[in-house]
């Protein structure tokens, strides 16, 4: 059998595209210069909700520059177009205060602007359904009066899809619920009445902006032939390809989407501008840019949802945990076309075994925002909702809480939230490598004030069909074709992949990302899946140009391929380096004039079946100041389990961003809106996130517990990190002061009035 002396895995090493984001050389969508272009901007609703009676667009055509003004009656979309694609312009009802009405389209971004002051809408209004439990009961006003028929596109599916969940039964509630999941399984009241200790809590998160450094940008043109071409910071060419197309009522071929280098995402840039832009191409054709301002973005995109849980968990006076039941309310704001329900209930059990659920979840239109997703979506809500009762478990059958964790967590071939057998799981080994980090060990020796909480959370992964083609070129180089957009450092991921199946060194292997019409197909950038899916596509693909390699080499040496040995550039007999050839020398044959080879490439394509879990789990370690309520990060650390490290500076990276973005679930962000629907922290001088002045020192433990469907036993890391450090900050809290939190993000004067209330 042919053999690879050169290994490229677990070594650290730069993303190929970091040095150009760091010198500012990368070019984002904002910044690829268009001959002829427009400058779209937008404008927004200020009511809540209301009836448009008109839109006056007289004043803004007589501002110098202004090219035009469109509503959502010049949207050049087929009849019938729904959801937020087919209707990026509100019709006839604004549900939100913030919704695109109008946009206005000049020949600077200036005079966009000035145009857009002098657009009027006159609105009637109507009541306005903010409270989501107010929104659920029978006789509740509609946040929606008109209700689109949903297209059934369901993005959630492009993060994780849940099997096992069922419609919920049927119940007296408003027509503003519109979407419920059930999850159960055995007899969790008998289980909850059997066991010794219980625990119950009512819990809140807030609405959560992704926090990008880039907002959203697109830009469309028309082609001479009459195609259309969007260049647009997507995490999905071919996806926002396949809306655009049926949007416009087109052969998917007379649309070419360029996915741009992205400035941060989170999930959330998909198909939010890149509508607008192609409609006002299409009907000026003239190239149109819709890049979208800070308080735009902020007010007018897809937030995480808002979430309302109430749970209890049990648990016999030996450890083992004996049923969770619930219910998880979702706040969909104006999303009518896909809901996160089925996700919210099975993730709202945690990572471990129960001998009972019956976990039920609602998806409930209000007159906010319309929902998105933001990395791991639902599962930082249900970590610190679930994670808070099992610590409080714990103290109430005094165990601790890591050993309580370790003997329920789910192992492979336990039965799972879906009722089947689980996949290789590195949860317990990411808890037994937190039972051992010295800051555990602090926990009985600490100041008045500080504490230390653990947390454990999951994220189930995403499957999507993947396709990539890997070529060898004339220079002995190997260059990978995806059509995958670079959300995470993937691109060096991918190097690292196809150098190892190959067996050359990762400086020989280059990665191309093409458009949608040469590329090979990818899915959506998100659901900690690229990897999982695209890397083992190339992993094939190079491994089939590699049996191509061999085969010429084995003719030019007159010897059997499995005889052959690929060593530092060179294919070789096994045993005699003498009469070794150059893989380039190889390539310059097989692309010569008149060669007798066929060119060496290889393609890959898989249909991944089988999920790859994902667990992270973290120890927090904070300060509470009881006379103002502020809590001080000290301390972090995160285990996490990433199948294999294919390049562990990249996994680092993960980590640390991903806890960063936990705490500021856990203490500094919110979308905060007044009573009357009205955004109060719509810029990032009321909306706070984590600063490098307040992100501790964070420890990381790098987990690997090969999957064996991933490349090189690699799974997705994305999404993980973030999920439980709000329940391990919670957690924290309670360990220094001894009061339990019930609401993110834990401002000072949440922790203080906390406090208050509980006489510390």
């Amino acid at each position: 059998m042919a053999t690879t002396t050169s290994s490229a895995i677990g070594i650290s090493r730069r993303r190929v595209d970091g040095e150009g984001k760091v010198r500012g050389s990368t070019r984002f969508a904002a910044d690829v210069p268009v001959r002829d272009l427009l400058h779209a901007r937008l404008v927004l609703a200020a009511e809540a909700h209301g009836r448009i009676a008109s839109i006056d667009v007289e004043g803004a055509l007589r501002v110098p520059g202004v090219v035009a003004v469109l509503t959502a009656a010049d949207l050049p979309f087929v009849q019938g177009a729904a959801g937020r694609a087919g209707q990026p312009l509100a019709r006839e009802e604004i549900v939100y205060s913030g919704q695109p009405v109008a946009l206005v389209v000049a020949e600077t971004e200036a005079a966009a602007t000035d145009g857009v002051d002098e657009v009027f809408v006159e609105v009637e209004p109507l009541p306005a359904v903010l409270d989501l439990e107010d929104a659920m009961a029978p006789g509740a006003p509609s946040a929606r009066v008109q209700v689109a028929e949903g297209d059934g596109h369901d993005a959630g599916a492009a993060h994780a899809a849940v099997e096992g969940a069922e419609e919920g039964e049927d119940e007296d509630l408003s027509d503003n619920v519109a979407g419920r999941m059930r999850m159960r399984a055995g007899d969790a009241a008998a289980a909850l009445a059997g066991g010794a200790a219980t625990a119950s809590a009512r819990m809140q998160t807030a609405w959560m902006y992704q926090g990008y450094i880039e907002p959203q940008v697109a830009t469309a043109w028309l082609e001479h032939e009459g195609g259309l071409v969007v260049s647009t910071s997507t995490q999905g060419a071919f996806g926002t390809r396949q809306q655009l197309a049926d949007l416009l009522g087109w052969s998917h071929d007379r649309v070419r989407v360029r996915a741009a280098p992205l400035g941060g995402a989170f999930g959330g840039k998909l198909m939010i501008v890149d509508p607008l832009a192609a409609a006002a191409a299409v009907v000026l054709e003239r190239p149109v840019r819709v890049a979208l301002t800070r308080m735009e973005d902020m007010a007018a995109t897809n937030p995480a949802p808002a979430e309302l849980m109430e749970l209890e968990a049990g648990a016999t006076a030996d450890g083992r945990l004996t049923a969770v039941r619930g219910r998880i309310v979702l706040d969909r704001g104006a999303n009518d076309e896909f809901g996160l329900e089925a996700l919210a209930a099975a993730l709202a059990s945690g990572p471990y075994a129960w001998e009972a659920r019956d976990l039920s979840a609602y998806g409930v239109l209000t007159n906010r925002v319309t929902f998105g997703a933001y990395r791991a979506p639902a599962a930082p809500p249900a970590a610190f909702a679930i994670e808070t009762l099992i610590d409080e478990l714990a103290t109430d059958l005094g165990l601790d809480p890591i050993e309580l964790r370790l003997r329920n967590v789910l192992r492979e071939g336990d039965t799972g939230p879906d009722g089947q057998p689980f996949p290789v799981f590195g949860a317990a080994e990411c808890l037994e490598r937190l039972r051992e980090h010295p800051l555990w060990g602090r926990r009985g020796d600490l100041p008045d004030g500080e504490g230390i909480g653990v947390a454990l959370g999951y994220w189930p992964g995403g499957l999507e069909p993947a396709a990539a083609s890997c070529r060898l070129d004339a220079d002995g180089r190997l260059t990978i074709v995806t059509g995958a957009v670079d959300m995470s450092g993937t691109e060096t991921v991918f190097q690292t992949i196809a150098a190892e199946a190959f067996g050359l060194s990762q400086e020989s292997v280059r990665v191309v990302t093409g458009d949608t019409t040469g590329t090979p197909f990818a899915g959506v950038s998100g659901g900690s899946k690229i990897t999982y899916t695209v890397g083992r596509a190339i992993e094939h693909a190079a491994r089939q140009a590699r049996e191509r390699l061999l085969e010429v080499a084995a003719t030019e040496l007159e010897i059997a391929p499995e005889d052959l040995e690929l060593v530092e550039g060179e294919v070789r007999p096994v045993g005699s380096p003498d009469r070794a050839i150059g893989v380039e020398e190889i390539a310059r044959k097989v692309l010569a004039f008149g060669s007798p080879y066929a060119p060496i490439e290889g393609y890959g394509g898989v249909a991944q079946t089988i999920r790859a879990p994902a667990a992270a789990a973290h120890l927090s370690h904070v300060r509470v100041d009881r006379d103002t309520g502020e809590v001080t990060l000290l301390g972090h650390v995160v285990a996490q389990d990433v199948g294999r490290a294919l390049n562990p500076a990249l996994v680092a990276g993960q980590l640390l961003g991903g806890a960063t973005q936990g705490f500021g679930w856990a203490l500094f962000e919110e979308l905060a809106y007044d009573g009357d629907g009205q955004l109060r922290t719509g810029s990032f001088v009321e909306y706070a996130i984590p600063s490098i002045d307040l992100v501790p020192p964070i420890d990381l433990e790098i987990v690997e517990v090969p999957t064996p469907n991933g490349p090189f036993g690699a799974k997705g890391v994305g999404e993980a990190p973030v999920i439980a450090v709000a329940g391990a900050v919670a957690n924290a809290v309670a360990d220094a002061v001894g009061v339990r939190m019930r609401s993110l993000p834990m401002s000072p004067l949440r922790v203080w009035e906390a406090l208050s209330s509980d006489g510390r």
